[in-house]
């Protein structure tokens, strides 16, 4: 790498030209050194697309002083982390004690000590280093951890699909045709994508359900019934109760995907907006792709006919307004059923193995 590109970059700011030129030699051998008359200058630099690793900021300057300009950098998200040494005549203990409070790092007086100012600026910018490449390690070790706990929620997922005779695209599926509409009404992008990897877990209840109940080829009687009815409440069990904002919602989206807007779903009897929002976002989800694909009980139903049974429980089992975005976003959905559709054929093996590659 060529050295100068490889050399940190220092931001002198002062109103005497004098003083930055004596700034600008004593650093200019190890550092590439910008410069900046007046605090307005200094503040376009700092939020150029590469900011400066450091900054030496004079305080006795006309219209806009240093204290001002070092209010600004630490008011920015993009240059609040840049170290800053004021460099001033100033040397009373209350002008260090403020410039301490607006966030400074060093102080250091004039006239300048070549010595001084190289161990300075050597020591804040080693630290600056330091803490940079700790943020980026924990950033990383933070987003091993999340991509570890959405890859077993999403394998808890598939394990209840099994269970149930399903290939595992069911929850793929799913999960993205409910992060749709969650961005169809404006939920963020961080909600939503909780979203997307709570949904696989909607039906791990179904664990708890014994095959003879689950897998019944025939009607379930009465008591078999009631216990079908329980998966929810298995599930949100199964899940529990933690400080995870990826499991409370997924705790959520299997407690309540089988409510109705009526009030006549289960396990609650929960109604209208009593129903947690993405509880009423998975319904239609989920139910729109158990009617579009087949299943051991059912042939698959077109595209038309689910819609047209999803448009008759709308204002009954489904939320009206979210009928209405679903309608909306159709075209988006059918991409994402064309996109994980089942493969007919293939061995359970190989549906498993299908289903690893598609995340």
């Amino acid at each position: 790498m060529n050295a100068e590109l490889s050399k940190q970059t220092i931001l002198v700011v002062d109103d005497a030209p004098e003083n930055i030129a004596v700034l600008k030699g004593i650093l200019s051998h190890d550092y590439k050194v910008k410069v900046a008359l007046n605090g307005a200058k200094a503040l376009k630099v700092a939020f150029m697309d590469i900011p400066p690793d450091l900054i030496l900021l004079d305080i006795m300057m006309p219209e806009m002083d240093g204290y001002e300009v070092c209010r600004r950098l630490k008011a920015d998200p993009r240059t609040k982390k840049i170290p800053v040494i004021f460099v001033t005549a100033m040397g009373e203990t209350k002008d260090e004690t403020l410039g301490f409070e607006l966030g400074a790092v060093d102080y250091i007086t004039k006239p300048v000590s070549p010595p001084i100012v190289r161990a300075r600026v050597h020591s804040q910018l080693a630290l600056y280093d330091q803490k940079r490449d700790l943020e980026e390690m924990v950033q990383q070790r933070t987003a091993e951890l999340n991509d570890t706990r959405f890859e077993i929620i999403r394998r808890l997922g598939r394990a209840a699909e099994f269970k149930d005779n399903e290939t595992g695209m069911h929850v793929i599926r799913m999960s993205h045709y409910s992060r749709i509409l969650a961005k169809a009404i404006d939920m963020d992008d961080t909600e939503a994508d909780l979203l997307l990897n709570a949904a696989p877990m909607h039906d791990i209840g179904k664990i708890g359900i014994p095959d003879s109940v689950l897998l019944k080829p025939g009607k379930l009687d009465a008591d078999e019934w009631a216990l079908m009815k329980q998966h929810p409440e298995f599930g949100a069990n199964i899940i529990g109760k933690h400080e995870s904002e990826l499991l409370k919602m997924a705790r959520v989206v299997a407690l309540t995907h089988h409510e109705k807007w009526n009030g006549q779903g289960y396990p609650k009897g929960l109604a209208g907006e009593g129903i947690p929002l993405v509880g009423r976002i998975v319904a239609i989800a989920d139910v729109f792709d158990a009617l579009t694909t087949e299943r051991p009980y059912k042939k698959a139903w077109s595209v038309d006919r689910a819609v047209e049974i999803i448009k008759e429980e709308s204002g009954q089992h489904f939320d009206p307004a979210l009928f209405q975005v679903f309608l909306q976003s159709l075209p988006e959905i059918l991409k994402i059923k064309e996109q994980y559709a089942e493969t007919i054929g293939l061995t359970a093996s190989e549906m498993r193995q299908l289903g690893d590659e598609s995340d």
